[in-house]
């Protein structure tokens, strides 16, 4: 049994900033990776950023440096420091834990718009 819950989601102006936080409770291994995953309607889902166990990340390649994943081991939670946001980035974004199962959290809607 795993819970996520993400927050931190809202409305932003092209070249604004957001910070997505994700916080786990239930059983949560040492060894599980956690990640943000986004999903814009008409479009796949895919990938933002994964941070694993050891610290060690991975990014979506039109990040582009602009986004910063980090985690809090001891407190379970995972988060999504988002700077220069475009009207692309528009999405609902979505918390992942994996251990080796994938539980997902409800999803933030962050929206970029003037």
């Amino acid at each position: 049994q795993v819970q996520l819950v993400e927050s931190g989601g809202g409305l932003v102006q092209p070249g604004g900033f957001l910070r997505l936080s994700c916080a786990a409770s239930g059983t949560i291994f040492s060894i599980a990776s956690m990640g943000w995953y986004r999903q814009a309607p008409g479009n796949e889902r895919e990938l933002v950023a994964r941070v694993f166990a050891g610290g060690g990340t991975n990014y979506g390649d039109f990040v582009k440096g602009r986004f910063t994943i980090s985690r809090d081991n001891a407190k379970n939670t995972v988060y999504l420091q988002m700077n220069s946001l475009k009207p692309e980035d528009t999405a609902v974004y979505y918390c992942n834990l994996r251990q080796p199962y994938d539980y997902w959290g409800q999803g933030t809607q962050v929206t970029v718009s003037s």
